[in-house]
């Protein structure tokens, strides 16, 4: 993904730019918003980082006519002289993100990598509408030649049309994000925003603030305003993953949220009128859930207006090769592999594993049967056609399986990784962007 600067301060934009690259981003400088907006196009694989105050055109013209462009492709917006009026216009106008000047670069990395993979779904997206008709489409999205498979793909096409909020259970990797996705791809919102919080490993406070935003000065530390993800999903989809650990009273203000289809921000007595669809994924029965005590009847009973259950990848033999294929694929044109052959040998070992990590687990070990990495599985390692392997492609096949060994040990957390590497931050980054490596797969 490539990260667009535009400052007509050459040296601030420099500065930044060379941060950037040691971070691992690809970066593309212009010193006015007249030239940048000449190098984009509908389809750019891009975000725009912008600085407001600028000559002839300025950050939120560009806004304007990015948005004319292309309404998903991502802006964020910096300024030295920002205010809240200033932010809460460029929210308004389709901002991304507003920044305020001097840059905290670890708020500026975490944005730009939302960013990029907020772009990265939406030019995927963008192809499977252009290239497939909605039947074949999802097919290619959420695939699988089972019968449980089949039927889930008649429900989301179903359900997509009917814009009602749904809850979606599945084992741990099972796919129940995809799906999720395909609630919203399919969806007369399609062009809204898909908006995703995690509400498992968040303290009260935080998950509060996540979801209703809050106002300047509504608790120590608040110093700017902060939009919610449920205003932020406004016309499109909340996908709340891991609801089955949402603290209780966090719940009863989400099920007032549901009931009357508005917020109030963390500080503030007005009510911000929202209006989407909520689509809630657990891994455990939230009806065994709230008979304990533990999780909110009406606010399941308000949720549960339709479900989706996923089984688990040992209870869909049929799916595993089809998966396995479509993975392998993929991984081919992002490591520049050609498909090796696929051993019978292979095959039954894979067909006769058990996959406790389900989809999420046959998705990395895709990953090493094209780069010919060790399978820690009962999976044998297939013989690539090229077995020459030089000395330099095995050190980088190493380094990665070492990154994937720290990233599931810390369970996708970027600090507590680089400490288990005994590595920086900035250094577990890039080196995660060589090798393509994205966080969220190992949490």
């Amino acid at each position: 993904m490539l990260i667009v600067i535009i400052d007509d301060d050459q040296e601030v934009a420099s500065a930044l730019s060379e941060m950037l690259e040691l971070e691992g981003f690809t970066v593309a400088v212009f010193y006015n918003a007249e030239h940048a907006l000449q190098t984009l196009n509908t389809d750019s694989p891009a975000v725009i980082l912008s600085d407001v105050r600028m000559p002839k055109m300025d950050g939120l013209s560009l806004l304007g006519q990015i948005q004319k462009l292309d309404r998903s492709l991502p802006v964020i917006l910096m300024s030295g002289h920002g205010d809240i009026p200033m932010a809460i216009n460029a929210m308004e106008q389709g901002a991304h993100y507003f920044l305020e000047k001097p840059l905290d670069p670890e708020k500026l990395v975490t944005v730009l990598h939302q960013a990029s993979q907020q772009r990265c779904l939406v030019l995927e997206s963008r192809t499977l509408q252009q290239n497939l008709n909605q039947l074949s489409g999802i097919e290619k999205f959420i695939i699988g030649k089972s019968d449980s498979i089949i039927s889930i793909r008649q429900s989301v096409l179903a359900l997509s049309q009917a814009n009602v909020d749904t809850i979606i259970y599945g084992d741990t990797g099972s796919g129940k994000d995809v799906v999720a996705q395909a609630l919203h791809l399919y969806s007369p919102r399609r062009e809204k925003r898909f908006v995703a919080i995690n509400c498992g490993g968040m303290s009260e406070s935080l998950i509060e603030s996540e979801l209703f935003g809050h106002e300047v000065g509504s608790f120590t530390g608040a110093n700017k305003l902060h939009i919610g993800k449920i205003e932020a999903a406004n016309g499109g989809t909340l996908f709340l993953d891991e609801i089955e650990s949402m603290p209780l009273s966090v719940q009863i203000k989400l099920l007032r949220v549901l009931q009357e289809r508005s917020i109030e921000r963390v500080g503030s007595s007005k009510s911000i009128h929202v209006k989407m669809t909520v689509v809630a994924a657990s891994k455990d029965d939230l009806v065994t859930l709230s008979d304990k005590g533990l999780f909110r009847k009406d606010l399941f009973y308000r949720l549960n207006v339709a479900s989706i259950s996923l089984p688990g990848l040992s209870q869909r033999k049929d799916d595993i090769l089809p998966l396995f294929l479509h993975y392998a694929e993929q991984a081919c044109v992002r490591y520049s592999k050609k498909m090796p052959e696929l051993s019978p040998q292979y095959t039954n070992s894979m067909l006769s594993h058990s996959w406790p990590g389900n989809v999420r687990e046959l998705k990395n070990s895709a990953d090493r049967f094209i780069l010919g990495i060790t399978e820690s599985n009962s999976c044998a390692t297939p013989e690539l056609e090229d077995s020459a392997i030089n000395y330099d492609e095995r050190m980088d096949q190493f380094e990665r399986q070492l990154l994937e060994e720290g990233l599931r040990t810390g369970n996708g957390q970027i600090k507590e990784t680089a400490e288990l590497l005994n590595m920086t931050s900035k250094t577990l980054y890039r080196k995660m962007k060589k090798h393509l490596l994205d966080k969220n797969t190992y949490k």
